[in-house]
């Protein structure tokens, strides 16, 4: 496909959580474009530096700008949850949320922007499509730890959260036998159980509890208690944040926000944790790893995948491809339509080759 010869000024925003590799897409975004003779801006916190009342603002990204970052975590952009351009929420926290995506669709016009950059995972990518249909050229990068974005095989950040889980998961083994405990740890991982999956089989845990799998924790307990008969007296059990009983519910938690308080998802660790030690009398303790896995360097894997997501974009909106996202389909890295790759999340297949593995090897599902 011939490129656009249009193209002059591009800029690029990160959205939604933090994940290990953005910094490397800005990376690869910034030297790619400017290989074209592009102009790049970088727009910071979210949306936010395309709005005249909110903190932050447009910068050029130049060579020396992205010198250095690509072992680097977090985003240089700075990034929100909560800035969703058609529930913008008010500054005060008592008003309404209001649409504000026209007032984006006007500034970045103004700017004389000749397509936008949106690193997101599932809620940024929405908020991206959105945008794209009122006419915004668009490419979407994806992210999220959780991989559980349908049609790409792996997203960035992923592997380096495993690697934390799963170097946390291993540091307990010593201290639960030294102690003959029951330690359960909780993981991200809202709708889709992948690290829980791989950092709890990495890790040699003894349980695993994933949303797509609900258990039962009497079959959880008989796990515990055939290993002490074993001989084996400490467990190791690793829940997914969105692991729910059969028949139950996910588990959700009361945290500060600003002069407030949110109810928000979480505390599926201490539960299980509870119940163990109730039924089966064995001193037990919890753990959330929580934010820990968004934070620090992202492996040499993550890395090289941020940079050839970061260069697939440029490559897009060179050829004038918006309304599309960067995929992995292995061994390449393709465009598909955002519709395409918001369809749906992307479970753990319950009966996958994964979860065949971990049974075979003796690892309890609590079902």
């Amino acid at each position: 496909m011939n490129e656009t010869p249009s193209i002059r000024r591009v800029a690029i925003n990160t959205g939604g959580g933090d994940a290990p590799g953005l910094n490397a897409v800005i990376r690869a975004v910034v030297l790619a474009s400017i290989h074209r003779g592009w102009e790049v801006f970088g727009i910071e916190n979210g949306y936010g530096g395309l709005l005249a009342d909110e903190p932050g603002g447009l910068t050029p990204l130049g060579r020396e700008d992205v010198r250095g970052i690509t072992h680097r975590g977090g985003t240089i952009l700075g990034t929100t949850n909560r800035g969703n351009p058609f529930a913008w929420p008010a500054s005060d926290g008592g008003a309404e949320p209001r649409d504000r995506s026209d007032e984006i669709v006007a500034r970045f016009r103004e700017l004389e922007l000749d397509a936008l950059l949106a690193i997101g995972g599932d809620g940024s990518l929405h908020i991206a499509r959105r945008l794209s249909e009122k006419g915004l050229p668009i490419v979407g990068i994806p992210k999220t730890i959780d991989n559980d974005l349908c049609a790409t095989s792996l997203t960035f950040g992923f592997l380096t959260a495993v690697e934390t889980a799963t170097d946390a998961i291993g540091k307990l083994h010593s201290t639960a036998e030294s102690h003959r405990r029951v330690l359960v740890v909780e993981v991200m991982g809202r709708d889709a159980g992948w690290i829980a999956l791989f950092s709890g089989l990495a890790g040699s845990a003894d349980v695993i509890l994933i949303p797509e799998i609900p258990y039962d924790i009497a079959s959880v307990c008989a796990k515990i208690e055939e290993r002490e008969a074993a001989g084996r007296g400490f467990s190791i059990v690793c829940a997914a944040e969105g692991a729910m009983p059969t028949g139950g519910d996910v588990v959700m938690k009361t945290v500060p926000r600003g002069s407030g308080e949110q109810i928000r998802l979480g505390g599926i660790g201490a539960q299980v944790a509870r119940q163990i030690a109730d039924r089966t009398g064995k001193e037990t303790r919890s753990l959330v790893l929580g934010h820990l896995q968004r934070g620090g360097a992202p492996i040499s894997y993550d890395r090289v995948m941020s940079l050839r997501f970061g260069a697939a974009a440029v490559r897009c909106v060179a050829r004038g491809d918006f309304g599309t996202m960067v995929a992995l389909d292995p061994p390449e890295v393709h465009a598909v339509p955002l519709e395409e790759a918001l369809r749906g999340v992307k479970k753990v297949p319950v009966d996958g080759d994964t979860v065949l593995a971990a049974r075979a090897l003796g690892v309890s599902f609590g079902d």
